[in-house]
């Protein structure tokens, strides 16, 4: 199966009071519907990984960092910040941790904005906003602004927003931490399910393995080494 991202031999490096951090992808592949759980330990680099492949952060080295658009190939270590910008406003799908709603936005205006950003076409963002309002159960919220939804519909609208645009690939940077357990199953279940209807890669980061185990179809994790500061291997999980 050809993937939708793959890396190879990427590093990152950062130093803070004397203190170094350093991120290491020997080997990492993203496949068209498929979700891929990453799972770790507070610290091991889980947030920086995401942001590394939301192009949000870029790598010191990578010996390769493409994504695919069809059979076109992508550098994305050798684009330049405008081509990511594009990347990221046409192909990523970006749930941060927070939800990252826009308060002065309605809910409706919020999962719009990617799609209007992207240059869709007027009635066909307001036309699939509701459609993803509707399978994330929210369709009641769109009028209101997030600060008077619950925790478990801000991340709904989130991921709403994050799929308005049909992205490729889908980063969701612990999608369920702040919700209940019930929530939990119906974010994953929306996430996974959203995703591989579109042929989109879903990539999960979570503590919760278990929530992982039922949802992912393959995890990875970390490896700390500390020596001369500390090392994060991403390894497969056994």
């Amino acid at each position: 199966m050809k993937s939708c991202l793959s890396v190879r031999e990427l590093r990152l490096s950062r130093t803070k009071n004397d203190s170094s951090f350093t991120l290491y992808v020997p080997e990492l592949d993203l496949y068209p519907g498929k979700t891929l759980a990453v799972v770790g330990q507070s610290g091991c680099g889980k947030s920086t990984l995401t942001d590394i492949l939301a192009l949000v952060l870029k790598p010191d080295s990578a010996e390769r960092f493409v994504m695919y658009r069809g059979q076109k190939e992508i550098n994305l270590f050798s684009a330049s910040r405008r081509e990511q910008a594009d990347i990221r406003g046409s192909d990523i799908g970006y749930v941060l941790q927070s939800g990252g709603l826009f308060p002065f936005l309605s809910v409706r205006e919020n999962i719009m904005l990617p799609g209007k950003l992207a240059g869709m076409d007027g009635r066909t963002v307001r036309n699939r906003a509701i459609e993803l309002a509707r399978a994330m159960g929210i369709a009641d919220q769109l009028n209101k602004k997030p600060q008077y939804l619950s925790g478990g519909q801000r991340q709904r609208v989130a991921i709403a927003r994050a799929l308005i645009h049909k992205p490729g690939l889908v980063l969701a940077d612990e999608p369920t931490a702040a919700v209940d357990s019930v929530s939990a199953e119906d974010i994953c279940r929306l996430l996974k399910n959203t995703v591989a209807e579109n042929e989109a890669s879903l990539l999960i980061v979570s503590h919760d393995r278990s929530l992982m185990h039922k949802y992912a179809d393959y995890e990875v994790t970390f490896r700390i080494e500390k020596t001369n500061g500390i090392k994060s291997t991403l390894i497969p999980n056994s």
